[in-house]
């Protein structure tokens, strides 16, 4: 049976004190100490790293220390970021599993946490808080650049199956994971944005060939995918059929915010490899002679208050983002539980009035607020500089704005006629001037 708790059980009545000075106490015990004069190995394009990692992920899901954040149905803690901030600022010092932070944590699994199914979730996401799964994205293409959504990588349905053909690149230490989250286009049909599948993809499955980009540099953490007739069941889509767009958004969301530092779901402060204590201004002006120096106390003082800043920041990004997803949910949820809302009102409107319809004469009513697709009546599914412009009401029916890709071909926009472009504004001067 698949384990999907951490263990020990976390007392949920345990205060942010209390939980840190227990996590203190067992990474004194349990977890080895980063020595500044060899510090581990954080190379991702080497095998070590990887192997290292997975070895101290698994003692910290031993420990109770995984997925502080994760809910505990799959595997974590289901504790506040309070509890997580807590952790990472008296695990400083202390060797912790970084490499799995970007993108198999904050990126992959918070996307899975997000849109997978149940038994997706279950089964993925303690398997990566034991350190058994190693996660990536598989999204960039050799003929694709910035354009995610003009993938062509295709997945075709035949008989119980997908069948994959197509091509990746750019995919961050392929090499070391289990299994990517992979765009393919699944419908050719339809808007570019709207014939996207996202599958979860096992790495060692038949019709996949993967090569290691090597850099000038020299460094080879980057790998190249090449898919020949893969074959996938239902059970490796994330999400719903050609609504592959709405998980790819949902990932670039996590993308970004594990990028800015702003992820609950990442264990550890810092980069890779630098989880030592931020450097101490005062105690380093004093220990060189520069105390009552000014020029050295402003510049002290600089380096603080930029660090005090970006942390502020971060966390003041981290809670607008969570209330703002309140607000994106609150739309749809009106819209789709106003229908019901309507008939339950019109009958209570019915039987104050004894079972007779509505007069002219009744006191007005007050209306139910319906909202539109998205906040503030927009669409919020799609960048709107990428969205379909073909209701655009300057355009006629059909035509579209811009430059298009691969699988839309070109598109222009028609000469607007004289008819259709707005009357000028004659304004009359005042005399004297």
């Amino acid at each position: 049976m698949t384990e999907t708790a951490s263990a020990p059980v976390h007392n949920t009545t345990e205060s942010v004190e209390e939980f840190a000075a227990r996590a203190k106490a067992w990474l004194a015990e349990n977890m080895p100490r980063i020595d500044p004069d060899n510090p581990p190995d954080t190379d991702r394009g080497a095998e070590e790293p990887w192997r290292r990692a997975r070895e101290l992920q698994r003692r910290l899901w031993d420990g109770g220390f995984a997925g502080i954040c994760f809910p505990r149905e799959y595997g974590g803690l289901g504790l506040p970021y309070e509890y997580q901030k807590a952790f990472n600022e008296v695990s400083r010092g202390y060797e912790l599993p970084m490499i799995l932070n970007t993108p198999t944590f904050t990126i992959c699994a918070a996307t899975i946490l997000d849109t997978a199914s149940e038994e997706q979730k279950r089964k993925h996401i303690p398997a990566a808080l034991r350190g058994d799964e190693v996660l990536v994205q598989l999204l960039s293409e050799p003929s694709g650049g910035s354009d995610l959504a003009g993938v062509i990588t295709r997945a075709d349905r035949r008989g119980d199956k997908w069948v994959i053909n197509g091509a990746k690149t750019w995919s961050t230490s392929a090499f070391a994971a289990d299994y990517g989250l992979m765009l393919a286009r699944t419908n050719w049909d339809v808007p570019k944005h709207e014939g996207l599948t996202m599958f979860l993809v096992p790495l060692n499955s038949p019709g996949i060939t993967m090569r290691r980009i090597k850099q000038v540099n020299g460094s080879v953490e980057f790998c190249e995918e090449f898919f020949d007739n893969l074959e996938l069941g239902d059970d490796a889509v994330v999400g719903e059929v050609d609504k592959g767009w709405e998980v790819a958004s949902r990932q670039l969301y996590h993308e970004r915010r594990a990028v800015g530092g702003g992820s609950e779901y990442a264990s550890g402060i810092g980069a890779e490899g630098k989880t030592d204590r931020p450097i101490d201004y005062v105690a380093l002006l004093e220990k060189t002679g520069q105390a009552d120096n000014p020029w050295a106390q402003q510049l002290a003082g600089r380096a603080l208050a930029h660090r005090m800043v970006r942390e502020q920041l971060i966390d003041h990004v981290y809670h607008g983002v969570t209330a703002s997803g309140v607000r994106i949910d609150h739309p749809h949820r009106a819209r789709r539980d106003a229908p019901a809302g309507v008939r339950h009102r019109a009958g209570h409107h019915r039987r104050l009035r004894g079972g007779r319809r509505r007069r002219r004469s009744d006191p007005p009513r007050r209306a139910l607020p319906v909202a539109a697709d998205g906040v503030a009546g927009r669409r919020h599914d799609r960048d709107r500089p990428q969205r379909d412009q073909r209701t655009h009401p300057r355009l006629p029916p059909g035509a579209r704005r811009g430059q298009g890709n691969p699988v839309q071909g070109r598109q222009t926009r028609p000469e607007l006629t004289r008819q259709q472009n707005p009357p000028a504004i004659r304004t009359r001067r005042r005399a004297g001037h």
